[in-house]
């Protein structure tokens, strides 16, 4: 890499490749399990095998940067992120697809905190500020065009290439990294967190595999019973490993704040029914309304389009007036956004039944997320702001993770209207409990001093909508 604007085409580039590729992969579900067999049990686990290692790792790809140089750490996440896309494409049976996409996870955990890394460590003032928001601006926009792009590609080529296409921005990626060298961002200070890494993700991984596995199997099966109670077991140790390694993956004091102890729980309620609800309307609209991976796809659209024209305003209007009345009605009405959904009935009309909630869900989040940001971020000091919101996604993630192993449990083993209904119920529950959170449980006027460093801000953007713009992060805390 020769010049700074070519480090962020890189940077761009990277990242952009695992946000396409959460958001792309959820309107060929169906046709993933028409194809391998499985069921619901096959496309939670398409989704959740990802998330898995993805949620695990994320927390540690920040110490292998600072450790290993965020360049080093970037080239392997590219070639473990291409090389197991080529294997999802190639998949020829749902298990191999289930595995293949789990090492999928380890190469975009690996990508995104090292493409930020590499935009800090080039960059600085002014110049960093502009540089983070436009690699926020172009890698967000892989939410908008995801489910589109995947809709079509599943609709005209098949779905292995929702896949296949991974390889383009890697290949051009690696291509422009060439002669790039990985020793001047390298902090052979840093530590890294082995232990507390593979605790965490044995305990997500048998809690999990319960989860999912109980709706075939049922709770009292040997082969449920031992993977939940190991990794409810790995989760108990890695707590207790945690408060006591001198350099935590996850530090527990970061939770002596109350904002962000209550901002976390209310990110793991709202994210939980951002995963579960829009998930399972994909599917509905699918293999209930009959509608094409495209049109399904297209379904989604008007969700981004609404947090990209009212993200900005609501950021403002929490940095003026405190988070906490945008962070209780925000989920709110996204609750409200899925009750109204209730009113669907065979034959399914999209214009009436499905889209007024849909509108209603997204302007709800869009009142939701950039003030969840600020109030989570702005908590705790500058120095810890890095961490902080790499813990804050961990919880999004996981939170989606866990809501995704309990959709079986929810409804059962096809997707009708009437489990439709209730898996809607359920997502407005999720909804309103993040918002009776926030409502009891988050403070206005207690952000510190610091304004939120714009990496930390851009941090949060790696979920499954827009969020807060991080060149706008500093505004709204004056």
């Amino acid at each position: 890499m020769t010049t700074p604007r070519v480090t962020l085409i890189v940077a761009i580039l990277a990242s952009f490749a695992a946000f396409l590729d959460g958001s792309i992969v959820t309107v060929a579900l169906p046709a993933i399990a028409k194809d391998l067999g499985g069921g619901v049990g096959t496309q939670q686990w398409v989704l959740d095998a990802y998330l898995l290692s993805l949620g695990s790792l994320i927390l540690l790809a920040g110490s292998l940067a600072d450790s290993f140089g965020s360049l080093r750490i970037l080239r392997i996440g590219l070639c473990v992120f291409g090389l197991a896309s080529i294997a999802c494409a190639l998949a020829p049976t749902a298990s191999v697809l289930i595995a293949t996409r789990g090492v999928q996870g380890i190469g975009a955990a690996l990508l995104v905190p090292s493409s930020l890394a590499l935009i800090t460590s080039t960059f600085s003032g002014e110049a960093k500020g502009r540089a983070i928001g436009a690699w926020t601006a172009w890698t967000s926009t892989a939410f908008i065009v995801g489910p589109l792009l995947g809709g079509i590609l599943v609709d005209t080529l098949g779905w292995r290439h929702i896949f296949a296409i991974n390889v383009i921005p890697i290949l051009v990626t690696l291509f422009l990294t060439r002669g790039g060298t990985t020793s001047s961002d390298r902090r052979t200070q840093a530590s890294i967190d082995s232990l507390g890494a593979a605790l965490a993700a044995l305990g997500l991984a048998g809690s999990v595999f319960a989860l999912i596995e109980q709706q075939n199997l049922g709770w009292t099966s040997p082969l449920v019973l031992a993977p939940l109670t190991i990794g409810l077991a790995c989760l108990v140790a890695f707590i207790l490993w945690e408060r006591h390694t001198a350099y935590p993956m996850l530090p527990l004091t970061l939770f002596r704040s109350q904002n962000f102890r209550n901002g976390n729980l209310a990110t793991a309620a709202i994210y939980a029914g951002v995963s579960l609800g829009l998930l399972v309307v994909v599917l509905f609209l699918q293999e209930a309304a009959g509608f094409t991976a495209t049109m399904a796809g297209m379904a989604t659209l008007p969700i981004a389009l609404i947090s990209l024209a009212l993200s900005r305003t609501f950021g403002t209007l929490a940095g003026k007036h405190g988070p906490r009345l945008f962070m209780t009605l925000g989920p709110a009405l996204a609750a409200a956004g899925f009750l109204l959904m209730l009113t669907a009935r065979s034959p399914i009309n999209f214009w009436w039944q499905i889209l007024p909630g849909l509108l209603l869900y997204g302007t709800g989040l869009a009142i939701t997320v950039a003030p969840l940001t600020t109030a989570v971020l702005s908590s705790i000091s500058a120095t810890q702001a890095g961490v902080g919101s790499a813990v804050n996604n961990a919880v999004a993630r996981i939170s989606g993770l866990v809501a995704i192993a309990f959709m079986s449990t929810v409804i059962g083993s096809a997707l009708t209207t009437g489990s439709f209904h209730r898996a809607l119920t359920v997502t407005a529950g999720l909804f309103l409990t993040g918002s009776v959170i926030s409502a009891v449980g988050i403070r206005n006027g207690s952000a510190s001093d610091s304004p939120i460093p714009a990496e930390a801000a851009a941090n949060c953007t790696d979920r499954a909508i827009l969020t807060l713009p991080p060149t706008f992060a500093p505004r709204i805390m004056r």
